[in-house]
């Protein structure tokens, strides 16, 4: 059987090139462009890399015209019914689901790991005290790579493998430490009986002078929310940890920059601005009215927490939260919240609406995660950082998958050069 291929003709010099095309499991084929520079004379320019394969994964798959969404092939639906987070966690890093053994082992590894240094303290302190949760979860983990010289060593499996477990296990602490700090609480250590997401509700929200119960449905709930967050194939903040990876730099640095990229309010922030966008709103009887300004393209409001920039259909993440997300509501807040009275009744009007249904514009699972967040109890500036703990898997498997790649090589992107061309320099006296 002849390889697939692809011939490229330029039409202003008849040259011609024939590329192959790479098969994929799944989804689209991509044309392996590495000769067209060398034989063409052409970058290929693709602004926002929205047609270019940057790697080749066998981690996460998502089809945005069918709302699907695959880790390690699972569907996430699956995963996100019959799963938990530390067992999505062990899958993606590893490639299947384990043994009764395997998660056992793995979940005693990930919660031996969630202490941190006790001179890491101290770094919390050198922060100002109304610093943003996320700023000081860039320094922190940036800062991992000065406690833990024993798990730097790129090329060696097992630290690469010892590091994994230490960035999943120690965010959920730095995470709670980020939090007390910004409200002028003391740390909370962790508590090895707990669950993973039991274990950060009692870090962020117990006190030493009290008794905690943690709340099973608030429990439950995160380790749903970090299921369905924790990987989405090469987006902004992936595609940054595998560009930092590709200098060879130690991985606690390569996460930092994962995080960094996740704090822009285009990207992890959409569900923190889910709540600013219900804030502006104000009231229930306001909403035909910002409906109306949603519709208007020379408006600049936008309905946050509705569509995908990939999903085209449902986000399959949306169909999952919705459920529980009501289950929350129920349960832990109160029904006079207007906030999240505005939430129930815009979601429901906007579901209703023919221009949204149209257009498909569905409440993804920002508008969803938010108001969970809110209705835990966890305050806007921290909801990035619930984020970045789940999304912390997610990077770690990428980065891991691409260090040991045998054609491994540092990231460098080509430029389309618009600027001045070449002239001499004119002496200050002459300008």
């Amino acid at each position: 059987m002849s390889e697939h291929t692809v011939t490229i003709t330029d039409n202003k010099t008849g040259k011609s090139i024939e590329l192959p095309v790479k098969q994929s499991t799944i989804g689209p084929q991509a044309v392996d462009i590495g000769r067209f520079f060398r034989e063409m004379g052409y970058f290929t320019y693709d602004p926002g890399f929205l047609s270019t394969a940057s790697c080749q994964s066998e981690l996460t798959y998502l089809d945005g015209d069918k709302g699907q969404l695959l880790y390690r092939g699972y569907p996430i639906e699956q995963l996100a019914e019959q799963s938990n987070f530390i067992e999505v966690a062990y899958l993606m890093l590893y490639g299947d689901l384990p043994t009764a053994q395997q998660l056992s082992d793995f979940n005693n590894v990930i919660i031996r790991h969630s202490m941190l240094n006790e001179s890491l303290k101290r770094l919390f302190e050198g922060f100002y005290h109304d610093a943003h949760p996320m700023a000081t979860m860039v320094g922190v983990v940036g800062s991992l790579s000065a406690f833990y010289h024993d798990s730097t060593d790129i090329g060696n499996v097992e630290h690469r493998e010892i590091a994994g477990h230490r960035l999943i296990a120690k965010m959920p602490t730095i995470a709670a430490a980020s939090y007390k700090h910004s409200v002028g609480e003391p740390q909370v250590y962790p508590d090895n009986s707990l669950s993973y997401t039991g274990n950060l509700l009692k870090m962020m929200f117990s006190v030493p002078c009290e008794e905690y119960e943690i709340d099973p449905v608030a429990e439950r709930a995160l380790d749903l929310i970090f299921i369905l967050h924790v990987d989405h194939e090469q987006n902004a903040s992936t595609s940054t940890v595998r560009l930092a990876g590709s200098s060879l730099a130690n991985p606690f640095a390569c996460i930092s920059s994962g995080i960094t990229a996740l704090w822009g309010p285009a990207h992890g922030g959409a569900n923190e601005a889910v709540l600013n966008m219900l804030n502006e709103i104000g009231e229930v009887k306001n909403i035909p009215r910002f409906l109306e300004r949603a519709k208007d393209k020379s408006d600049p409001f936008r309905l946050m927490g509705f569509g995908h920039r990939v999903y085209k259909n449902y986000d399959p993440r949306a169909r999952i939260i919705r459920k529980m997300c009501h289950e929350v509501l129920e349960n832990l807040c109160d029904m006079n919240d207007p906030t999240l009275e505005l939430a129930r009744r815009l979601e429901e009007i906007a579901l209703n609406d023919e221009y949204f249904i149209e257009r498909k514009l569905y409440p993804n699972v920002d508008f969803y995660s938010g108001l969970i967040y809110k209705a835990i109890g966890i305050p806007t500036n921290m909801f990035t950082v619930m984020f970045a703990i789940a999304r912390t898997v997610g990077w770690v498997a990428q980065w891991m998958e691409m260090i040991g790649e045998d054609n491994q090589r540092i990231g460098r992107p080509r430029q389309l050069y618009t600027g001045r061309g070449e002239r001499d320099y004119i002496a200050i006296d002459k300008r």
